[in-house]
């Protein structure tokens, strides 16, 4: 198996003397920290990004192998982000689209569930798949149809239980809940046993509903690498480990920077053994294996989910719909297991599954890399407190741990982040519209 190795990070200062003062320090050059530089930059603001890894984009990093990109940990980009098109140059990103559909092995065969909106002669498959009853199947339907299109406050005036509970209490309980929503979302919220807020998956289902899963034609690391570009040159400072935060300063081992105000943006943890005020968080992780194929697998993109016992939670051809994450006349396989080992034991027991799912040979999936991830995503169980307070301890500290696991709350969190910083230096407030969805 070919070591990772790491695609290049943005233009800028590595490591050195920091600045003895600036405007705003932010810690941590993630999606966040990187949105709030971004944001300040536009209002005139000097900020610097402190960030004590060797590249940005925090969790969102891209490896390149034998001509492959690799994510690390499976991740999509959802455009029905509302954040995204009011921070991000979508276009500039030249996103694969998969399709929209999702497949669904179940312990009766499979199930292809198409978006009817699209094609409606999905409807039939849709009536026959084996995932229960009718009155189960209009039931998922009317779901899928009020989160998509009910205003957003209307659900998340829903009350907050666990999303396995909210489901039974809706008439989704059933072969409807073990075949579909439990085993999708359990690869989005790395949940098993689907303890995750109702309100954020309702969501989150309205995300898929009203826009398309891609990844960028760079990989994923491109969504942060566009924010990091926007900023001036030497404003990010890699390798930079911040030992101490205030209101006013920031220690490093290259020095103290003063500031007239500092923004937290690491990861949870990071950011909770800086500011123990903080609440530490309670990790959900997944495992993602890749395999190649030397040829063309007999499957396209859409995303398949395994019902049925097995290590797998999620798999797709990703360079099916994104060709540039593979060399020409090969495949690339990205795989899902929430939690997972990442051991070879494992290893062999997903590529055994992945060749029943896909009807290939088993050494014809060839192991390419693994990534396991503990600390994938910060657990959303219910109730959940969407927008948790900006402040703390005279620090402005933002980060999905501070809004919702996603994109989209690393995104809306830097968004009330920077306008903390706005009004703490006494600059006129933007007027910026925030949509209840904005969770």
């Amino acid at each position: 198996m070919t070591r990772p190795r790491s695609r290049p990070g943005p233009t800028g200062q590595t490591g050195g003397p920091v600045p003895r003062h600036c405007d705003v320090v932010v810690v941590g050059a993630g999606l966040a920290g990187l949105a709030v530089a971004r944001r300040l930059r536009d209002s005139g603001v000097e900020a610097v990004v402190l960030e004590a890894g060797d590249g940005v984009g925090g969790r969102i990093r891209t490896d390149a192998v034998d001509g492959f990109l690799l994510d690390r940990g499976f991740q999509l980009l959802n455009t029905g982000y509302p954040q995204l098109a009011r921070q991000v140059d979508l276009e500039r990103l030249r996103l694969h689209a998969l399709p929209r559909a999702l497949r669904i092995r179940t312990g009766e065969g499979w199930a292809t569930l198409s978006d009817p909106r699209q094609r409606m002669s999905a409807v039939p498959g849709l009536l026959r798949a084996p995932i229960g009853p009718l009155s189960a199947k209009a039931a998922l339907a009317a779901h899928a149809a009020a989160a998509g299109y009910l205003p957003a406050r209307v659900l998340l005036r829903r009350p907050d239980l666990p999303s396995a509970v909210s489901w039974q209490r809706r008439g989704l309980g059933g072969a409807v809940a073990e075949r579909v929503l439990g085993p999708f979302f359990e690869g989005v919220t790395c949940d098993p046993e689907q303890e995750t807020s109702s309100r954020f998956t309702d969501l989150m289902l309205r995300m898929f509903v009203r826009g398309r899963a891609a990844v960028p034609r760079a990989g994923m690391q491109a969504l942060p690498r566009q924010l990091a570009d926007g900023l001036p040159d030497g404003a990010v400072r890699l390798h930079t480990p911040v030992r101490e935060v205030r209101a006013d300063r920031v220690v490093t081992e290259h020095g103290t920077v003063t500031a007239r105000a500092v923004v937290l943006a690491t990861d949870a943890d990071a950011a909770h053994e800086l500011l123990p005020d903080l609440a530490p968080v309670r990790w959900r992780g997944l495992t993602t294996y890749y395999h190649r194929v030397r040829g063309l697998l007999d499957a396209d993109a859409t995303f398949v989910v395994d019902a049925e016992p097995s290590p797998v939670t999620n798999t797709v051809p990703i360079s099916e719909a994104a060709p540039t994450y593979a060399p020409p006349d090969q495949t690339l396989v990205a795989t899902t297991v929430v939690p997972g080992e990442g051991g070879r034991d494992e290893e062999r027991r997903v590529r055994e599954r992945l060749a029943r799912l896909y009807g290939t040979g088993f050494g014809e999936l060839e192991p390419l890399a693994t990534y396991a991830v503990p600390r994938a995503l910060p657990s959303m169980s219910a109730p959940h407190p969407f927008r948790r307070p900006v402040e703390v301890a005279g620090v402005l500290v933002c980060g999905d741990h501070r809004a919702t696991s996603s994109i989209q709350g690393a995104l809306e969190s830097a968004q009330r982040a920077a306008a903390a910083v706005r009004a703490r230096l006494g600059l006129p407030r933007r007027a910026v519209s925030v949509a209840p969805a904005d969770v």
